[in-house]
């Protein structure tokens, strides 16, 4: 492994922009301590497995970390074609530096495979957002994490169901950490750093003063948007809640192609937008009456922020929401969507209550565990103040 001689070293991998905010604050932690004890050396490892033309020196920059130290530049490619592209690369950075840990977040391709890579030379892994599942075999995501959480050494999970699932497969109970939410610690850095930005400078402010109250919606999984039917049906529920709460989207690139295709028109209720850099996204749902989408981590963030969240899917590796949070699933049935989005506009939702250990710190836990591993028993540590 790593020179014994000198400091372990991480390689915290990301492969996507969601991917590289819930490093970030995990990065952040690691510079903190290094201000009173150098802990370990870290590498940040992009795979490029998503290209994104606005990932600048911006990007990193409001996340308060480093640019990537390596670019596998892999593309977009075939499943298959992409983990096999991301293996083969990764693997000789592996080999060159021989890190002590490779760190992998959340369920995309570059999870897969750079864990994959790791163990098979022996070195470890970390699994953060470890133990979620939907249940539902035909998500590409549902695999990755079941994979991933086969071969990871350790587990940080951020709510109480990743640890029953993991426990229910077998996995240590010792390996299994409850630690709360990487991404909440992102949001609320985020949050404060928009203090910092004028209002003026923000496009979205400016919708929002064109909109008093108004949701947001975002849609961009396959099962809802390649198929004709499914996503003509959501695109008449939406129509339909547009007429009663003003609907800003930012279109992702697949959803346009696709209502390019299907010849799908928009109304004017509902406001199109060109997809958003996270600070104006922020910026806009932050203040939303409503927010309807298919995705994972919007999820948990409007259950952070108190926020009523309309999942357009039939399952969620992300029961939390639903239990304790603003969270509730209506698929995609026209006639539910309509139904669940009218009654909450007329009788709005009970707060949910903030689930426990999402209060921004879950950062400083992982890195505590870490530096506790990677470290002799006799090694004093720096205070995490957890």
């Amino acid at each position: 492994m790593h020179d014994s001689l000198k400091k372990p070293l991480i390689f915290l991998i990301a492969g996507a922009r969601p991917n590289f905010m819930k490093l970030a604050p995990i990065v952040r932690e690691i510079k903190r301590r290094h201000q009173t004890k150098s802990l370990f050396d870290y590498r940040i490892i992009h795979t490029g497995q998503h290209y994104d033309r606005k990932m600048s020196a911006v990007f990193f920059e409001e996340l308060g970390i480093p640019n990537p130290d390596y670019d596998l530049e892999v593309g977009s490619a075939s499943h298959a074609v992409q983990t096999a592209m991301i293996m083969t690369r990764f693997e000789t950075v592996c080999e060159k530096e021989r890190p002590d840990l490779v760190l992998v977040v959340g369920d995309v391709n570059s999870t897969l495979a750079c864990s994959i890579v790791a163990k098979k030379l022996n070195i470890k892994v970390a699994h953060v957002e470890a133990g979620l599942r939907s249940g539902d075999r035909t998500m590409p995501e549902e695999i990755n994490r079941l994979v991933t959480d086969t071969l990871s050494d350790y587990f940080f999970v951020t709510e109480q169901s990743g640890v029953d699932n993991l426990i229910k497969e077998g996995r240590p109970e010792e390996s299994i950490y409850f630690v709360g939410h990487v991404m909440i610690d992102t949001l609320f850095y985020q949050i404060e750093q928009l203090k910092n930005i004028g209002q003026q400078a923000l496009s979205t402010s400016k919708l929002k003063e064109r909109y008093p109250e108004y949701g947001v919606v975002t849609l961009h999984r396959p099962s809802n948007v390649d198929d004709k039917k499914t996503l003509t049906d959501i695109m008449d529920a939406l129509s339909e809640v547009g007429k009663q709460l003003p609907l800003i989207f930012p279109v992702h690139p697949r959803t346009q192609a696709n209502l390019d295709k299907f010849k799908i028109d928009l109304p004017q209720s509902i406001i199109r937008t060109e997809p958003l850099p996270y600070m104006e996204f922020l910026n806009l749902f932050k203040d939303a009456k409503m927010v309807l989408t298919d995705s994972g981590g919007i999820q948990e963030e409007t259950t952070a922020l108190g926020i009523p969240c309309l999942t357009l899917r039939e399952n969620t590796e992300r029961p939390i929401t639903i239990l304790e949070g603003t969270n509730v699933l209506v698929g995609c049935s026209k006639h539910k969507i309509i139904e669940t989005a009218t009654k909450y506009l007329n009788e709005p939702p009970q707060k949910g209550t903030r689930p426990v250990l999402w209060d921004g710190r879950a950062s400083e836990r992982i890195v505590e565990v870490l530096a506790s591993k990677m470290f002799s028993k006799t090694t004093s540590l720096p205070a995490a103040d957890v």
